[in-house]
């Protein structure tokens, strides 16, 4: 089951299945070999960090944001993130920056490999080991589901070469801003690393509804 979880999270992540794209239970059944009662437990995982919704007499759906969702969750993700950023007690135990320079290193393999897999769970543990040197894990968790939620979002821009360098660059600035104990700098790379993904689901999400009106389609909500 938890195979199936992150294959279809990562399926999601790497816009290998686009919003409001159905899960077919059947083909879920036959892709990973599960009964249907665990395929079901699956589904609802996935609803449960955001990346599904569930609609009557339609099925599971790849979830679907409109501008105003996406503003508000970056927003929330801005707060969260930021602030999270502020309670890092600076200077870090020379200990824990090694820990996160280490898993950096292993970010940076798979981005110069082109290792999508590898350097989207590098990149999970990056911000995950970063926001954990706050020492608070009621915000560190609110974090990682909010995170989490973007997936669909980031699926339009985690496949390009040019912003996952500038996301490798970034990590490296910020180790840079914690080994200087710069927590002004630490905080604005923060709120800028979140930006390109935003900006670019909310850009094509103009785009098609451009593409939908001339076509003389019926726009989607926000």
């Amino acid at each position: 089951m938890r195979k199936a979880v992150e294959t279809l999270e990562e399926d999601i992540a790497f816009g290998y299945m686009h919003p409001r794209e159905r899960l077919v239970e059947d083909e879920l059944l036959e892709r990973f070999g599960l009964k249907r009662h665990v395929v079901r437990q699956v589904l609802a995982e996935l609803e449960q960090m955001g990346l599904v919704e569930r609609k009557k007499n339609v099925g599971a759906l790849v979830k679907s944001y409109t501008v105003k969702e996406v503003v508000d969750l970056y927003i929330v993700r801005d707060i969260l993130e930021t602030n999270c950023a502020r309670q890092i007690t600076l200077p870090v135990p020379p200990e824990k920056l090694a820990a996160l320079e280490d898993i950096q290193r292993q970010h940076d393999a798979a981005v110069i490999a082109s290792n999508l897999h590898v350097a989207f769970r590098m990149n999970l543990a990056f911000h995950k080991a970063l926001f954990a040197l706050s020492d608070n894990s009621a915000l560190t968790e609110l974090i990682e589901l909010a995170a989490q939620r973007t997936h669909v979002i980031r699926s339009l821009t985690i496949v390009v070469p040019q912003i996952l360098e500038q996301a490798r660059q970034d990590h490296h600035q910020m180790i840079d801003a914690l080994r200087t104990g710069n927590q002004d700098r630490l905080v604005e790379l923060c709120r800028s690393h979140l930006l390109p993904s935003r900006d670019a689901y909310i850009e094509q999400h103009r785009r098609l509804a451009y593409s939908d009106e001339r076509a003389g389609l019926k726009p989607q909500p926000g």
